[in-house]
């Protein structure tokens, strides 16, 4: 993984279950851009610690995280998917970023605000240099991009002012990262409310399709989706939100223009589209659970491939760790 190509750089939260948002913003776009890349795949179990979780339920939502990776398609031989906590370069380069990090940029980002309103009685330290930490997971690959939805682009404009700051005082240390925006599905909208993205810890269950949700699952639930009084299945996200989340995520998984799915369902009701969109849906998980089936009855695969990818992603790590001491006048590890 020299820099032949251009590198990459993402990961997701290692608690709670995956959605269909997550994987047609993230997963999905991961898998039909890694033959492109060089891909760096983080599960981040460390930035999951700003909220007090069980112990071994925090595990296992890890590993199923880690595991989904894999059944959908990421090659751990080819792409590089690791445990944050399992590189301890991320917290060294992060302590590292927090001083080069100012408390105004901090207090400004948006999610430190949203999450102190909504977890008043755990405001911590963790949370406000929560960014710093992000910045860290990022530049420590030298990622040349970084695919993000629109509520991430804050943290990565901090991510680069760190780096261009750090660059201009030491000289080239570290790559400065572009988003990579996806064009449609980068936001999948609430089934229940749908001017609120989907969300894995919505209370609602009927708001949100899982990834290990089965197909019986996955078809009631959007069979009792909000859409709205029309019965006319057309695209207008200001006016039909329900309807166009749906016909977007219809859309991605059968690879179908707003145009054509409007001629599809002309003159049909809603709840014959609202059924073809839960069978598709379906459909495209279909083998991502198989393989996640077969992945759970022989672990020893994904043991193995969560002790290569450690180190692979320490390699690499260590590597830009060591410049950046070396930068600073640290002084070398005698061996």
């Amino acid at each position: 993984m020299e820099k032949e190509k251009k590198v990459l750089y993402s990961g997701m939260q290692a608690t709670g279950l995956l959605t269909i948002g997550n994987y047609i913003g993230a997963l999905k776009n991961w898998v039909n851009l890694n033959e492109e890349y060089d891909c760096f795949f983080g599960v981040m179990d460390l930035h999951s610690l700003t909220v007090r979780q069980n112990p071994a339920e925090f595990r296992k939502a890890a590993r199923r995280i880690y595991t989904q990776y894999v059944a959908a398609g990421l090659d751990p031989e080819k792409n590089c998917i690791y445990f944050q906590s399992h590189v301890p370069a991320h917290t060294q380069l992060g302590w590292v970023l927090d001083c080069f990090t100012y408390m105004g940029e901090l207090n400004r980002m948006t999610q430190f605000k949203d999450k102190s309103a909504k977890h008043a009685d755990n405001i911590n330290a963790g949370l406000f240099t929560y960014p710093s930490l992000m910045a860290a997971d990022i530049l420590l690959y030298q990622a040349d991009v970084v695919p993000i939805g629109a509520d991430q682009k804050q943290h990565l404009e901090i991510c680069r002012d760190i780096a261009e700051r750090m660059n201009n005082i030491y000289g080239d240390i570290f790559t400065i990262p572009e988003g990579y925006f996806p064009k449609i599905g980068a936001k999948i909208m609430s089934l229940a409310e749908p001017t609120k993205k989907m969300s894995k810890s919505d209370e609602n269950v009927n708001a949100t399709i899982y990834l290990v949700d089965d197909k019986d699952t996955i078809i009631r639930k959007f069979k009792k989706a909000v859409t709205d009084s029309e019965a006319q299945v057309r695209y207008d996200v200001e006016n039909k939100p329900g309807v166009s989340n749906l016909m977007e995520i219809y859309g991605i998984v059968t690879e179908k223009s707003m145009d054509a799915i409007e001629k599809e369902f002309e003159g049909k009701g809603y709840g014959d589209f609202k059924l073809a969109v839960g069978e598709a849906v379906a459909d495209a998980l279909e083998p991502m659970h198989k393989r996640y089936a077969e992945f759970e009855q022989d672990k020893s695969y994904i043991d193995k491939c969560i002790k290569d990818n450690a180190e692979k992603a320490s390699y690499y790590a260590n590597k830009t760790l060591r410049k950046v001491y070396k930068k600073l006048g640290l002084n070398e590890m005698i061996r």
